[in-house]
């Protein structure tokens, strides 16, 4: 028997923005768990704003299960909140409601600033750093830093191991700016990965003494850009079926629901969607080819493919929490209908 390092990781009831949450209990197995063989746990709510102090006790329900790479025998898991009962999901638990479809992809682009001394990394003390325009994939000091690229390689290669499909880095367009992308197939599984993936960069920036910043216009209003996770997305039928004229149909989907879409993409989407800096204005919705100063931006490869494949929503910001991003795009995407073939399953 070996004995396993289990941190079991939540989403906290702090609102508009939750945070992520961790503590480690230690069990021993024979071999790496599966998650039939996780436990509940229980945690103290009312520290976490998701119980009062009369009442405190709530419970992580296991969901996934990862490999820790920075610690020996370690275990990552995430979990949903359940209250007391161990069945009834907590009013905070956004994965449980989730609309979810096997069949669907999504790819999430999440853009972060490093942090440190309440400054954007690189930074001088005073001011700001030269315009930007180098930094956009940048490589140099002078560009990137002496430990920024350290930093996202570290955690590239924890993802990795963990088995989070994470699929690239580059540094952004801003000054101390990054992004790394991840896709999964199914809405849950994406979530959980990309939830996964930004608790293990925050884990790791602690001993830089660096935080990560993820609120979509950390620099307010300047000829600075903010930060988005642009939700790339596709369903069984838009891949192998698809076609001009469901296209046209989904658009008009998408423009109807646009108050419903701004509401869970994330706060302070005022602030980063103002028409410039590659957004379009909150107020108004658009789509084009190759146009990622639009709502929806249409890659090439999808009309050369007959209107087939996948599109990009560009208005999702850095903080947006993508169990709910997911879930208003599948919701969205149910509404046109499909020749009576069903594109999304709840």
């Amino acid at each position: 028997m070996t004995k396993y390092k289990l941190e079991y990781i939540w989403l906290d009831g702090y609102k508009p923005v939750p945070n992520l949450r961790g503590k480690t209990q230690i069990k021993e197995f024979e071999s790496f768990p599966t998650l039939d063989q996780l436990p509940l746990w229980g945690f103290d709510g009312s520290s976490t704003q998701q119980a009062e102090g009369r009442s405190s006790d709530c419970v992580l329900k296991p969901v996934a299960v990862f490999p820790d790479g920075a610690r020996t025998n370690g275990v990552l898991v995430m979990c949903e909140v359940m209250m007391p009962d161990g069945v009834t999901p907590h009013e905070s638990n956004t994965r449980a409601t989730i609309l979810d479809d096997a069949g669907a992809w999504f790819g999430f682009e999440q853009e972060y600033f490093f942090y440190k001394d309440g400054r954007p990394l690189g930074f001088p003390d005073k001011g700001y750093p030269p315009p930007q325009g180098p930094y956009y994939t940048g490589v140099g000091f002078s560009n990137v830093g002496d430990v920024a690229r350290q930093i996202v390689e570290e955690h590239l290669d924890l993802c990795l191991h963990a088995g989070i499909n994470h699929e690239g880095i580059n540094a952004e367009v801003a000054k101390g700016q990054w992004e790394f992308q991840i896709f999964g197939k199914g809405s849950r599984k994406a979530a959980d990965e990309m939830w996964m993936a930004r608790y293990l960069l925050q884990r790791l920036t602690e001993k830089y003494g660096i935080d990560i910043e993820f609120h979509c216009k950390p620099l307010g209003a300047t000829d600075w850009n903010g930060s988005g996770m642009h939700a790339n997305f596709s369903t069984e039928f838009m891949r192998t079926v698809g076609g001009k004229e469901y296209f046209e149909a989904l658009m008009k989907a998408f423009e109807k629901n646009v108050t419903d879409h701004i509401a869970v993409y994330g706060p302070d989407n005022h602030m980063r969607l103002t028409g410039h800096h590659e957004t379009q204005a909150i107020d108004k919705f658009s789509y084009g080819i190759a146009d990622r100063g639009a709502s929806i931006r249409v890659p090439h490869s999808f009309v050369n493919n007959g209107y087939k494949g996948y599109l990009e929503d560009r208005r999702p910001n850095s903080q947006g929490d993508p169990y709910a991003i997911a879930s208003q795009i599948l919701k969205t995407i149910s509404e046109v209908p499909t020749s009576g073939k069903a594109s999304v399953a709840a």
